[in-house]
């Protein structure tokens, strides 16, 4: 192979879909402490009202993005099953996802298993070795891993901070891009189930689920699959934005703002009809705070001094971010389910904190 072959995405769908109204932030704006007080507003009532929400001018234009997304297919459609195999994740031993997760280790449902390949990068490129494909681009792969972290985490986060009326760096000081933690460049490969899955699955390629970490990333890419659950208990879809970045909140974030923000309940389901014939193509980064920081609320807020903070655990009981997010990585897809009172909702307790999935 020479040179770096182009990913071709899908048109984006013709069919009339329920989209959620979500709103658009624009990180360009961030430039002064009174322009980030009035985008702290608008972050705020996104979070708390939708969960997720669209941010634009982060700094990365179409091109330098669809370079990752193509260096992203080199490790799907050019790295052989043999290779594959000798750097898969070990999630269910360390609770890290660093390296390839294989199709079919998840179960979905009636004895389904996902169609969903991924290999996730820590944002430090060299903490362990990869396919040899992956080699002249790992410092495309830590470019990409340092602007998303300073460029787009580290204003979101300011954001959410203000949304707090805590210091504009409360939440920034949590997510150190050297400290030890586990965030990371996630690429994502979503290939189609057989007819008979489909049926057994009702359609659903990733359950209903909340995401581990504070801060989820996705850059916008056009298949349509994903889904929220809105407050009224709605599934709407989430549309392409081109070159937007797909932003919404986790189990962590929602612990430590006191539950002001809530982890966002979302899924993948069976694109279109127009879009069946193209792999969907996904290019995350899932934030995580330290791993030495405990996940207890920010008590010293004044807005949560207002209205109180909703705990899921007492705070002597809070993990640390690395025991929360080793426990949730190992248990997810693996563990047993149980159904909840809630219909189509099941449920497990990991690390003494219940858990809860939704189909």
């Amino acid at each position: 192979m020479t040179g770096l072959p182009h990913f071709m995405p899908a048109n984006p769908t013709a069919v009339d879909l329920d989209y959620a109204d979500l709103p658009v932030i624009d990180l360009s704006k961030c430039t002064t402490p009174e322009a980030r007080k009035g985008l702290a507003i608008q972050v705020r009532d996104a979070m708390t009202t939708h969960g997720f929400f669209y941010a634009i001018n982060h700094g990365y234009t179409v091109a330098q993005t669809d370079r990752i997304v193509d260096i992203a297919d080199l490790l799907f459609a050019h790295v052989t099953p043999e290779e594959k195999q000798a750097f898969v994740g070990t999630m269910k031993e360390t609770g890290s996802y660093q390296g390839y997760k294989l199709r079919k280790y998840w179960h979905i449902d009636s004895g389904v298993h996902d169609e969903i390949e991924h290999y996730s990068i820590h944002r430090d490129v060299t903490k362990r070795a990869h396919p040899q494909i992956l080699q002249p681009y790992l410092s495309d792969v830590a470019a990409f891993a340092r602007h998303t972290h300073l460029n787009v985490l580290y204003p979101i986060l300011r954001l959410l901070a203000l949304g707090l009326e805590l210091p504009e760096d409360a939440l920034v000081d949590c997510h150190g891009f050297s400290s030890d933690s586990e965030t990371y460049v996630r690429f994502m490969k979503y290939y189609p189930h057989s007819e008979d899955e489909e049926t057994k699955t009702k359609n659903v390629w990733l359950k209903g689920h909340t995401d581990i970490g504070t801060v989820s990333i996705l850059y916008s890419q056009p298949v349509a699959a994903l889904q929220i659950l809105t407050r009224s208990g709605q599934w709407k879809w989430v549309k392409h934005m081109e070159n937007a970045a797909i932003i919404n909140a986790g189990d962590a974030l929602e612990f430590l703002s006191g539950g002001f923000y809530r982890a966002t309940i979302h899924r993948v389901i069976q694109p279109p009809e127009d879009q069946r014939n193209h792999n969907r193509l996904g290019l995350f980064y899932f934030c995580m705070s330290d791993d030495n920081i405990r996940l207890v609320p920010f008590a010293d807020s004044p807005v949560l001094k207002r209205i109180g903070i909703k705990r899921r655990f007492a705070d002597r009981d809070a993990p640390t971010t690395e025991v929360w997010r080793k426990a949730r990585t190992s248990a997810y897809g693996q563990s047993e389910l149980k159904p909840a009172a809630d219909k189509g909702v099941e449920e497990e307790v990991v690390g003494g904190v219940l858990v809860r999935h939704y189909n």
